[in-house]
């Protein structure tokens, strides 16, 4: 019974934490959205689509191999911005 009793903060602290980075990939979002709209826009030679679809094969084979990491990956404290590394 002691055990559970010290569980329940554990996992009190990971809920919020998820909680406070689902909230923050929102925020994010909604604040990087008109960056994307305008990159999208001056994306003439269409490289952006071209490297999105690279990537998005790459996690289909990666993930037809059996393997889910993608999504397990850390990515620190700005890893919501990784999609903004298409505009290098």
């Amino acid at each position: 019974m002691q055990t559970q009793a010290i569980r329940i903060p554990h996992l009190f602290a990971a809920d919020a934490v998820a909680l406070v980075n689902g909230f923050g990939r929102i925020v994010s979002h909604m604040v990087t959205a008109p960056i994307e709209r305008v990159a999208n826009a001056c994306d003439v030679a269409g490289l952006l689509a071209a490297r999105r679809a690279v990537r998005r094969a790459g996690a289909s084979l990666y993930r037809a191999a059996g393997r889910d990491g993608h999504r397990l990956r850390r990515r620190g404290l700005f890893g919501c911005f990784h999609y903004l590394n298409e505009l290098t």
